[in-house]
């Protein structure tokens, strides 16, 4: 066994393991005075494909907390659920 070559190995996918994992946003929903629980609720099971517990509680954050992120991926896999929401008349943004 090669030891250099076994460590030489390990960094290079510690690296690919870094480089996936730094590729990932937030899709974050704030809160506005305008929609009101149902349509936020019904719009993140829609959009995120939530679970009505889960969207439930995003709502809940969303309205006190002000945010909270909604789903985490890839920019390409956000993107569209963003434009959705928006199209929804909520305020969203890949972050």
């Amino acid at each position: 066994m090669n030891w250099d070559t076994e460590i030489f190995h390990k960094e290079e996918l510690d690296v690919a393991v870094l480089e996936e994992t730094t590729d990932m946003r937030n899709l974050v929903v704030y809160n506005d005075d305008v929609n009101t629980f149902d349509h936020v609720i019904d719009t993140l099971i829609k959009v995120c494909k939530h679970t009505a517990e889960q969207a439930e509680q995003c709502t809940m954050l969303i309205h006190y907390k002000g945010k909270c992120t909604v789903k985490v991926g890839s920019y390409d896999e956000l993107s569209g659920m963003c434009t959705a929401l928006h199209d929804k008349d909520l305020s969203a943004d890949i972050e």
